[in-house]
């Protein structure tokens, strides 16, 4: 550790405002830095960024970069992720991202992980946003874009890959917090419970571990296999002072929401929309609840997360564990037959 922090930074760029229109604002770039980032991005189109689109765009880029391996989608709002899913095709990655909440996707700022191709483009028709990063476009998905809006921002990075390793900063009044960047996935991948996690679930696991790792603490997430091989984010319950609120006020009443949108849901409500056959709803409810993994960024320090976990049917639980009382979640999960992993590696968001 240095006795003296010497940062350098280059180019800086007037922002129209800070945080809040009151405040002005300005964005350096960061000279040493190799990686895909928004300070050397090309802006293709559209208004000048703006400090909060900055925060963001780094924000879904962060979190698309966990994906880079296939065609992934993040869709950010306030810096969590409203929407996230994998796909076959970008295209699709993008329908099931969008699903998982379609009206905080209003005005949101996304990131993808492959060349942007028409019929990916042509999915935003009507649809307001603000940003759309990707590696590069298509000529044709380029024109579109234009045509659709005057103020979208398409930026340009460049090739997505992993993160790397490096030091992050976090200035409070008064001093500068260091920290390594948080690269780390999971120390472990252990079922604690009688009840074992099956190997088909396994890979919706992981998937719901890396969403929650982005989601701001403190989080609870539920992600679901819409498609053999390819996920999405299902209830997202971000930023809550304490952890069953982020469960029961926030993460399952989106899944019950996202679970009236599935084209088998249809059938239970009339051309008017209104639901004509709510225990049909609720059997399916049930079924998707019982399909999802839920992820937590922090141990369960008491077992009210398990219960009110079976309570909604979920029966998959991704944890870090490290609470002196993991025995107690440990032993509620046993007594509802539900499987949870422990990761071994926490990863609180502030």
């Amino acid at each position: 550790m240095s006795e003296e922090l010497v940062l350098k930074f280059v180019d800086p760029q007037p922002m129209r405002y800070g945080e809040n229109s009151h405040q002005s604002a300005v964005f350096y770039r960061d000279p040493t830095c190799t990686e895909a980032n928004l300070a050397s991005a090309k802006q293709l189109w559209g208004k000048e960024l703006s400090y909060n689109n900055i925060v963001d765009a780094d924000a879904a880029l962060e979190m698309a970069r966990e994906f880079s391996d296939g065609n992934a989608v993040v869709i950010v709002k306030h810096m969590n992720p409203c929407g996230l899913a994998t796909g076959e095709t970008l295209r699709e990655a993008l329908e099931a991202a969008w699903a998982g909440d379609p009206v905080s996707a209003f005005g949101s700022v996304i990131a993808v992980t492959r060349k942007v191709d028409l019929k990916t483009a042509e999915f935003l028709k009507g649809k307001f946003v603000e940003i759309l990063l990707a590696p590069a476009f298509d000529d044709d998905a380029l024109k579109f874009l234009k045509n659709k809006s005057k103020d979208i921002r398409l930026l340009e990075v460049g090739e997505i890959k992993k993160a790397t390793a490096c030091k992050v900063y976090k200035h409070v009044i008064g001093g500068m917090l260091v920290q390594d960047r948080d690269i780390g996935t999971w120390e472990k991948f252990e079922c604690v419970t009688k009840a074992q996690f099956p190997k088909n679930k396994e890979d919706l696991a992981r998937f719901t571990w890396l969403v929650t790792k982005h989601t701001k603490s403190n989080a609870i997430v539920m992600c679901y296999e819409y498609k053999p091989g390819y996920f999405q984010v299902m209830g997202l319950g971000p930023g809550q002072p304490n952890r069953i609120d982020s469960n029961l006020r926030l993460c399952q009443p989106r899944v019950r929401d996202n679970v009236a949108r599935l084209p088998e849901a249809k059938e239970f409500f009339d051309e008017n929309g209104k639901l004509i056959n709510e225990a049909g709803l609720k059997a399916l409810e049930k079924k998707v609840f019982g399909e999802v993994v839920m992820g937590s960024d922090a141990f369960f320090p008491f077992p009210d997360n398990v219960e009110a976990a079976h309570d909604a049917g979920v029966r998959y639980i991704v944890q870090p564990g490290g609470s002196k009382k993991d025995d107690l979640s440990i032993e509620s999960a046993d007594k509802f037959g539900i499987a949870m992993v422990f990761t071994g590696m926490r990863h609180f968001r502030h």
